[in-house]
């Protein structure tokens, strides 16, 4: 599950989350898809629920979206355009959205597909990396052997705030020798767009979350 705002300032993960300038060339890779006409139907399917799970949380609601297959298919095609050809190996997934857009960008680029999983869900032996939420800890797990070393991977997820758990997710994989290439949401925070870098590694996100 991705990520939610709070609109308490200074709450949630952001401890978690090391975000550097991107150098120029990766912020005009990010951006190319800026004036993709793709991207307002996109936009205009998710819905912003407030205080929800709980009060001060925008909740961007992306099941909307889901039920207009011509909006989801552009979704996924805007992915798929941006890592055909640049030789994935692996597109990783993060429980539960990003099971949703992981396994089909996954299959259009001749990938295979990595869950990452909470605690417990996964048998046999796993890796396992916590990290801090803004009340607790939580954990993602993935199958030893699931990845090679030197392998490169894409990291899925349907939003990203913070950044704590797209974080995880990337120690995770190089835990086992992945080489992340990038993480890949539909929705982020303004300040993920285009110039940004998580923990050393590009966020590419399709659309602005909307309060």
């Amino acid at each position: 599950m991705g990520e939610q705002e709070n609109n308490n300032a200074g709450g949630g993960n952001n401890a978690m989350a090391v975000v550097d300038e991107a150098p120029a060339a990766a912020k005009e890779k990010a951006g190319r898809a800026a004036g993709d006409p793709r991207l307002q139907g996109i936009s205009d399917a998710i819905r912003v629920v407030p205080h929800f799970p709980k009060p001060g949380i925008m909740f961007n609601d992306i099941t909307p979206l889901l039920l207009r297959p011509a909006v989801f298919k552009d979704a996924v095609d805007m992915f798929v355009e941006r890592y055909r050809g640049m030789d994935i190996a692996a597109v990783a997934g993060i429980e539960a959205r990003g099971f949703i857009f992981g396994p089909a960008i996954a299959l259009a680029i001749g990938a295979k597909f990595i869950p990452l999983r909470k605690p417990k869900k996964l048998p046999g032996d796993a890796f396992s990396e916590s990290y801090v939420l803004e009340y607790g800890t939580d954990c993602l797990e993935m199958h030893v052997g699931a990845i090679e070393p030197g392998e490169r991977a894409v990291v899925v997820d349907d939003l990203v705030a913070t950044g704590g758990t797209l974080s995880a997710a990337i120690r995770l994989l190089e835990r086992a020798g992945a080489d992340v290439v990038e993480c890949a949401c539909l929705i982020g925070l303004p300040k993920f767009k285009d110039f940004y870098k998580l923990n050393g590694k590009p966020v590419y996100i399709l659309v602005e979350s909307r309060k």
